[in-house]
């Protein structure tokens, strides 16, 4: 069915930020001579509302100094023992068997003689319980079967593999070997962002008709004011996307190359969790069952139990629509209005079609996220599932913090999920720059009759625990 919405008019996309003064900013037509005068509406119009879109990193994080062009951090690594791509040697009912581990990245076991172990049958799911007997190699391990009947599976079987226990002979010496914790190492490093306004002290004199307004409170009648104000809000929200959005730049890479050939880019948000968190590949999950099997893969991770869930406006009204179903009713056979929180919405009062967040194993708080619904940015891409492969439409962010060790204070520390580190030192502050250069507005650093104000940011950010994090998007 097509859309209602004509195509015509629509939403402006065209910049109205140029490298020169635009002619729409300025009278030029000074024609005195006609005696009639228009009517005019000095103050600016906000038609689009606030157009800023930070404020994601603000919720959730936080901003940390850090002194060094890496930022390094572990992660615990799971606590039991368990390998999934096991391979028995032995035949179907055999009491003993050799088991080859070949799972990705092992390289030595964990097993040790005397340990108890649940088996079980990769595609049938039929189970053994067994007794390590022998570990001979660095990648296999002897078993002797408890039950009677044997192996339960035929050579050459796929298996996993878990330790429950362990059990020994009265009057046996105690467990050989140890085992040493391991972490998983990850680190980032922070980008250069910069931005300038430039304007020439003549332009700086010249008064306007029209009053000017910006989202930060600033106004007057002087249009560089609002030129340079913009030129700021621009920057502070592209300190926030670049932290979002940045990927690192691959080897081979033009970028790699255009930015020194040593190191270039970073590990934002999107692409970390693309990497090692969780991707919801469906676009939006439009039923319980959906969210169901969220949950389960939440318990296989973090399990944390409060989380906010940023969305655009598309998966914003599936879960909606899809808590509005839950809670219907009838009466008398007619089809009564929905109740939801402490008061009943009867038909003399406006219906509250939205939710701002439900339990379901655990809790889960929606907020709209105004990056991906703002046409300019996220908002404007492609949106069908058909062909929006990539196309994201919300992000599960694990609320609270977690303990990290910390390279700098070099012990262990309480982090956000999500936090920003920028480079500063006793010398130095990188966090947010700004300083004006030139001989107008007050500047009087060089002969250019002029004024420049530099913008300058150095940060990364850091995704701890990507694992308790959910990206939904389409493919």
């Amino acid at each position: 069915m097509a859309s209602a919405l004509l195509n015509n008019p629509t939403y402006a996309l065209q910049p109205a930020a140029e490298q020169v003064a635009l002619q729409t900013n300025y009278i030029t037509n000074f024609n005195f001579l006609n005696q009639y005068l228009p009517d005019t509406y000095e103050k600016e119009f906000e038609r689009y509302g606030n157009r800023t879109i930070a404020s994601f990193l603000r919720m959730v994080g936080a901003e940390m100094p850090s002194n060094s062009d890496q930022i390094k951090w572990a992660e615990q690594g799971r606590l039991h023992i368990k390998y999934t791509s096991c391979t028995s040697a032995a035949a179907i009912s055999a009491n003993t068997a050799t088991f080859t581990v070949a799972d990705s990245g092992v390289t030595y076991i964990a097993i040790r003689v005397g340990q108890t172990l649940m088996i079980q049958n990769n595609t049938s799911g039929v189970y053994n319980k067994a007794i390590v007997t022998a570990v001979p190699t660095a990648t296999t391990f002897t078993v002797a079967y408890y039950e009677a009947t044997g192996q339960a599976f035929a050579v050459s079987t796929a298996c996993t593999v878990f330790i429950y226990g362990s059990e020994f002979k009265k009057g046996t010496n105690g467990m050989v070997g140890s085992l040493e914790a391991e972490d998983d190492i990850y680190s980032n490093k922070p980008i250069i962002l910069k931005d300038k306004y430039a304007v020439n002290g003549s332009d700086m004199a010249q008064i306007g008709w029209v009053e000017v307004t910006t989202e930060n409170g600033a106004t007057g009648y002087l249009w560089y004011l609002k030129s340079e104000h913009e030129t700021r809000l621009r920057f502070e929200d592209y300190i926030e996307t670049a932290m979002i959005e940045a990927v690192p730049a691959e080897s081979g890479s033009g970028a790699l190359t255009a930015l020194g050939g040593t190191a270039g880019g970073s590990e934002g948000i999107f692409y970390v969790v693309n990497q090692r968190g969780n991707v919801w590949g469906g676009g939006t999950p439009t039923s319980l069952s959906d969210w169901d099997s969220i949950v389960s893969r939440l318990d296989k991770q973090g399990a944390i139990e409060e989380n906010v869930v940023f969305v655009n406006r598309g998966l914003s009204f599936d879960i909606d629509n899809m808590l509005a179903t839950l809670n219907g009713y009838t009466s008398g056979g007619v089809a009564q209005s929905a109740s939801f929180g402490l008061f009943d919405n009867d038909v003399n009062m406006a219906l509250n079609l939205g939710f701002t967040g439900f339990r379901r194993g655990y809790d889960f708080y929606k907020s709209d996220w105004k990056y991906l619904n703002d046409p300019t940015m996220r908002g404007g891409l492609n949106n069908t599932a058909a062909t929006a492969t990539g196309t994201i439409t919300g992000l599960l962010v694990p609320a609270g913090s977690t303990s990290v060790y910390d390279q700098i204070m070099g012990k262990n520390a309480k982090r956000p999920f999500l936090h920003v580190r920028y480079r500063a030192s006793e010398a130095e502050d990188r966090r947010y720059k700004t300083w004006i250069t030139g001989s107008a507005g007050g500047a009087a650093t060089s002969d250019l009759d002029a004024m420049e104000v530099n913008f300058l940011s150095e940060r990364c950010v850091c995704t701890l625990g990507a694992n308790n994090f959910v990206l939904f998007r389409f493919g």
